[in-house]
């Protein structure tokens, strides 16, 4: 269970996450980037970011380039969350699957082939 203040510093750092992405298009390889979650340890020294992307093959390929800008990103974020955070924390990014796990779940069901119900009583 996260505290307030956890709660609090994770909404902060997903909006800005995701308005750096909204600016800083070109770290998407053309893809649209979203910040589905922020979890940040109780420490509040590690964030945990979750992407979501839309409109790429490659998704990890996406993810790399994220990862290795990592400094410069937190770098950004620290400088607009200076008076708000006494330290920003670190970053670690992970491709969040769940649309896609929802898209493929949605196809299988599409494809199942279930005979209509009988209905005589």
């Amino acid at each position: 269970m996260d505290s307030r203040r956890q709660s609090k510093v994770n909404r902060l750092l997903q909006k800005e996450i995701s308005e750096f992405f909204q600016r800083n298009a070109h770290y998407g390889n053309g893809a649209l980037i979203t910040v589905t979650e922020v979890k940040i340890t109780s420490d509040l020294s590690i964030a945990r970011v979750y992407l979501s992307l839309i409109g790429t093959k490659n998704p990890q390929q996406v993810i790399d380039k994220v990862v290795e800008k990592t400094s410069s990103i937190r770098g950004e974020i620290g400088t607009l969350l200076r008076n708000q955070l006494r330290k920003i924390p670190e970053f670690h990014f992970f491709l969040d699957e769940t649309a896609q796990y929802a898209q493929n779940i949605g196809k299988i069901i599409d494809n199942l082939d279930i005979p209509p119900e009988d209905n005589e009583s």
